[in-house]
């Protein structure tokens, strides 16, 4: 009687779930149809009668002006050199500024022209992707919110090629199966990484796992738990690609880890603007009274500015010791918002407790100018951050022509502070011993073997140039366009 209780259930219950499977079928069948419907009265034909291919950027902060704009303001200029019959669209949240003055921007800030005019999609639901609007659940939550975005987003255009340059990888389903386009995707770090889940399961407390969760089992569990989930949806996701594009050996670890997609993954370096750096002349010091030491980042949390600080507070007492040169640490980086200018506070109050503020400088927001002739008279060119995914500004530090000392994680260890032809191209370290040490090392090494080194990291750099990103580039997406 059991057993037929069971089947009595079980039977309509698997019949009435194959119906709705049936009906969502025909649903997303239909929604597809009628998309494609749409593709045609929202595209015309071009002058010589053929219709443009509609290749569109996910970028909903393409007015920023960081390095993810620079990777795709030099992609669009890279296709508009490569192909004819292809139009850009970039989407785009930045309903403040007009599309001439974000293309007058990209020139401004990156000097780079683009060969054609672009077409600007302005959507009205950026703030669904803004980590405020999520103070809990904030991956999961903000991952949702770009799939809303998307879908508007495909509602005001429906391109033949769909490239998110911007890390949203829950819009690529909806452009493939829905919008019936060939997907691909430039990486710039994965939405969650297997160190993120490691952090979490050995309960270490970092920027991004509170103490409160650290310090209690239950919610350590439920947080790996939902860690866990969303890595498996994210990797279900990632691999609707057809291209996948990284910007590092590390991101591609973890891409490869997460998506299992390594036949269509490849790796582009971003493309930095070293030939500007390039450009400051290279000569042997002159006997100096003063070392500068520069740090070059943002003043955010995962930077760690204090690691820096505590590095360099030990090197000095150290140095007292005996009569060497003086030093001084330049500590330049852009305040985004209040929460930036706090963080430059307790920098300060750092250096107080520490008793080093006399030999520390805060510069914060200057223009490009100023950050050339600070780099131009440095030693020392550091960098803190614990697997950083790429690191532009190590490249900027080492074409410049300073001694590099990076985190030996991330990008700088896998990709830019590596032998040159059997050459060493700069320095690792780990923690404030290692840091402090290696300074000292450093400075205590000859012009002439600082010099052989500076030069080294030089001729190293010109694989991050715009030059190689060009070639690379359009190499890794070809097959979108066949």
């Amino acid at each position: 009687s059991c057993f037929r209780l069971l089947c009595s259930l079980l039977i309509p219950a698997l019949f009435l779930s194959g119906i709705l499977c049936v009906c969502l079928v025909v649903l997303l069948w239909g929604i597809r149809l009628w998309i494609q419907q749409r593709k045609k009265e929202l595209t015309s034909a071009g002058k010589d009668g053929k219709r443009p291919l509609l290749v569109a950027f996910f970028h909903p902060y393409c007015n920023a002006g960081g390095g993810g704009e620079r990777v795709l303001w030099c992609a669009i200029r890279t296709l508009q050199k490569k192909y004819r019959n292809v139009t850009c669209v970039v989407y785009t949240g930045d309903r403040d500024v007009t599309g001439e003055e974000i293309v007058e921007g990209a020139f401004r800030r990156f000097n780079i022209k683009l060969i054609h005019p672009v077409k600007f999609v302005f959507l009205e639901k950026r703030y669904l992707v803004e980590a405020s609007l999520y103070p809990h659940f904030t991956l999961l939550g903000q991952s949702l919110g770009s799939a809303f975005l998307g879908w508007e987003a495909l509602l005001k255009c429906v391109p033949d090629i769909y490239i998110d340059s911007m890390g949203y990888a829950f819009t690529l389903p909806l452009f493939k199966y829905l919008g019936g386009c060939r997907v691909g995707c430039y990486v710039h770090y994965p939405t969650i990484s297997t160190d993120m889940l490691s952090v979490v399961r050995n309960q270490d407390t970092r920027f991004n796992n509170a103490a409160f969760i650290t310090n209690n089992p239950l919610f350590s569990k439920f947080k790996l738990l939902y860690y866990y989930f969303f890595a498996f949806m994210y990797g279900l996701v990632g691999s609707c690609s057809d291209v996948i594009v990284v910007n590092s050996s590390w991101t591609l670890n973890h891409i490869l880890s997460l998506w299992r997609a390594g036949a269509c993954t490849s790796v582009v370096y971003p493309p930095c603007d070293v030939q500007t750096f390039l450009d400051i002349p290279l000569e042997e010091e002159k006997s100096t009274t003063e070392y500068s030491i520069v740090s070059v980042s943002q003043f955010r949390p995962e930077k760690d500015h204090p690691l820096q600080i505590r590095a360099f507070a030990k090197l000095l007492k150290e140095k007292r010791l005996g009569q060497q040169p003086s030093l001084k640490l330049i500590l330049i980086g852009g305040c985004r918002n209040q929460q930036d200018e706090e963080r430059v506070n307790n920098l300060k109050h750092l250096c107080e407790e520490l008793g080093v503020s006399n030999n520390v400088t805060f510069r914060i927001n200057i223009p490009f100018e100023e950050l050339k002739r600070h780099l131009a008279e440095a030693t020392i060119g550091l960098h803190t951050m614990w697997n950083e995914h790429f690191g532009i500004g190590v490249v900027e530090c080492m074409a410049a022509g300073t001694v590099i000392l990076a985190h030996n994680s991330g990008g700088p260890k896998l990709d830019i502070v590596v032998p040159y032809e059997g050459h060493i191209t700069g320095f690792l370290a780990e923690n404030e011993d290692n840091y402090a040490e290696t300074m000292a090392y450093i400075l205590s090494l000859s012009p002439e073997k600082r010099l052989e080194i500076r030069e080294n990291a030089r001729r190293s750099v010109h694989r991050f140039s715009d030059q190689h990103f060009e070639e690379t580039f359009l190499l890794s997406v070809e097959p979108l366009f066949k």
